[in-house]
């Protein structure tokens, strides 16, 4: 029996302006997609002009430049569009789609397409929803009490995956794909059994309770960060929660 970790699976990932999901811009992105274990890596790769100088502190992280993009970089509009019906396909063929901290990455497209195509994601999804796994989720609810950062670098380290090339989104889609393998193999007693649907749905629950923990360590902390417990992706500013 072949168990969802060992199928096919695609997986997604940004560079971008910087770390505000409502107001930075995506520069480059890439969707990966691997047909079982071991199989050859499918990867498309596409570079936006985000419309706004590139900080350096973004440029520090992933280097890639104003000039970079001023060569490489197509209109932003064209590429989300591309991006989000890439998406889209991939819900429809049913692949489980790796996002490392979705809510992150789907937001920010999300917040770039109302920007650039008056449409948020949600309304790319009419034929299917995505099924989505987050490494991230999945690790601090399954490995709960394990000390230490849980950034991409990290758990690659502990689940013994290969990271090449850290920043590029091509290279960090294909190593969280490889690191939902992982996970999934590690704790194959408690997730062979669940279907990516079911997991999906798992996730939004494991990352509400995640948050609220977090929350309540800001708050006693004399923090005023609020933590979103929305999951894959953040409310818009003003809903209601």
């Amino acid at each position: 029996m072949t168990h969802w970790y060992e199928g096919p699976l695609a997986s997604f990932d940004t560079e971008t302006t910087g770390v505000d999901v409502e107001q930075d811009r995506i520069v480059t992105a890439a969707l990966v997609t691997q047909g079982s274990v071991g199989a050859p890596l499918l990867r498309r790769d596409w570079a936006a002009d985000p419309g706004v100088p590139i900080p350096a502190g973004a440029t520090a992280v992933h280097g890639l430049t104003d000039a970079w993009v001023a060569g490489h970089g197509r209109p932003a509009r064209v590429v989300l569009e591309e991006l989000a019906r890439a998406l889209a396909e991939t819900a429809r063929l049913g692949l489980p789609l790796v996002v490392m901290n979705a809510p992150y990455d789907l937001t920010l497209l999300d917040r770039e397409l109302r920007r650039h195509r008056g449409a948020g994601l949600g309304q790319y999804l009419t034929a299917a929803p995505l099924l989505v796994l987050d490494p991230r989720v999945l690790d601090k609810h399954l490995d709960r009490y394990r000390k230490g950062r849980r950034r991409l670098t990290d758990l690659c380290a502990h689940y013994g995956v290969v990271l090449e090339g850290a920043h590029d989104a091509a290279a960090d889609a294909s190593a969280a794909l490889e690191l939902v393998r992982a996970i999934g193999r590690r704790h194959a007693e408690r997730l062979a059994e669940l279907t990516p649907a079911e997991l999906h749905l798992r996730q939004a629950v494991w990352h509400a309770a995640q948050a609220r923990g977090l929350q309540r360590w800001f708050s006693e902390s004399g923090s005023p960060e609020v933590v979103d417990t929305s999951w894959p992706l953040r409310r818009q500013l003003g809903q209601a929660a």
